[in-house]
């Protein structure tokens, strides 16, 4: 009987997890230098999807986020026309983060080794999480999943060499995601 009780005690250990994005709650967006570095230039994609895959017993996980490059606005008309023809987007309608990597802390995610494709190339990228919550979504009942991250790239080493003297090279690259549990 005490065998019983110890075994039923003991915690619980997961299958993974599949997440899909939701996104209405999904922004991935971006800081680069303007003029010089007299300012800075923010701007976000408006059209988002992805799966994400979190097995927490075993502290893993992967993602594959897609952004689609046309959605992209930065508050300014001509420079959205402008980096879009940048971003190519009618060749290159979409830009795609893959890891196979997730990394915990405990139980918190806090990174993320994967690859950026931009622009037909594909270079390794590591994510910073900044923020990782999951919590049963008081409206509608289902295991919602959020996080915040920040990466930094450099456009040129992706194909992206215009006005470089107006816009900077290195680009910061902020996302904030929501995903429901499958």
């Amino acid at each position: 009987m005490a065998a019983l009780a110890f075994t039923c005690a003991l915690p619980v250990w997961a299958a993974p997890e599949s997440y899909t994005v939701d996104p209405a709650h999904t922004a991935p967006s971006f800081e680069v230098s303007h003029g010089g570095g007299i300012s800075i230039v923010r701007g976000l994609f408006r059209k988002t999807s992805g799966k994400v895959t979190l097995d927490r017993a075993a502290k893993t996980g992967s993602m594959e986020i897609m952004v689609d490059t046309a959605s992209l606005v930065t508050s300014n008309e001509r420079r959205d026309n402008l980096v879009r023809e940048w971003f190519k987007v009618d060749r290159f309608p979409h830009m795609v983060y893959r890891s196979q990597n997730l990394k915990f802390s405990g139980d918190n995610l806090v990174g993320a080794d994967g690859e950026l494709t931009m622009l037909g190339v594909t270079k390794p990228v590591n994510l910073t999480i900044t923020l990782f919550k999951c919590i049963m979504h008081p409206v509608n009942q289902r295991q919602l999943c959020g996080a915040d991250g920040i990466a930094q790239i450099k456009r040129s080493e992706f194909g992206m060499s215009g006005m470089t003297t107006s816009a900077g090279d290195d680009v910061k690259i902020l996302f904030q995601i929501e995903a429901y549990k499958d």
